[in-house]
């Protein structure tokens, strides 16, 4: 929770929220820099967000969880591009097609940011994220582990998708 309130002071920091009548039931956040940004959290947030995460940095597995995450843009590897970093959406959504929507918004509004590319990692056998995001047209760029899971990391040429246009919705 402090990670997400540090973030939203970071111009580099994209984020959707999906709400229906029952309330919040997902979100999709990205970054135009996410190196940029997160250097820039922990400058600026360092000390807070350090005394939120003390008490579960003292189990070994969910501290090596925050090293590693410090890590993230070194093992996923690849050019630095704007990123689609968090979707989360509760299961009952799933198979509604409302997270391609809510992608389409953060890459339509990084057309319109001036971006070319847009990169997405994900777990190697997450089979609806992969087939999400092969139907936008991305493309596999590279293997990686992080947090022991083998991921992929695929990119995708906003200029050249059909889906995606020059729209700003906010």
């Amino acid at each position: 929770r402090e990670l997400y309130r540090a973030l939203l002071s970071d111009e580099r920091f994209l984020a959707w929220v999906y709400v229906d009548p029952e309330g919040v039931r997902g979100f999709i956040a990205g970054s135009e820099d996410t190196d940029a940004m997160m250097s820039a959290t922990f400058r600026r947030a360092g000390f807070r967000l350090g005394l939120a995460a003390l008490p579960r940095a003292m189990k070994p597995a969910l501290a090596l969880k925050l090293i590693q995450t410090q890590s993230y843009q070194d093992v996923s590897g690849g050019e630095v591009m704007p990123e689609s970093l968090f979707c989360s959406f509760e299961p009952a959504l799933r198979g509604k097609r409302i997270s391609g929507h809510i992608n389409k918004v953060l890459f339509d509004e990084l057309l319109v940011r001036g971006h070319r590319t847009v990169k997405v990692t994900t777990e190697v056998d997450n089979e609806g994220a992969n087939r999400q995001l092969t139907s936008w047209g991305f493309a596999v760029d590279g293997y990686f582990s992080f947090y022991g899971k083998d991921m992929v990391r695929y990119v995708l040429d906003l200029e050249a998708s059909p889906r995606v246009e020059a729209i700003r919705r906010r």
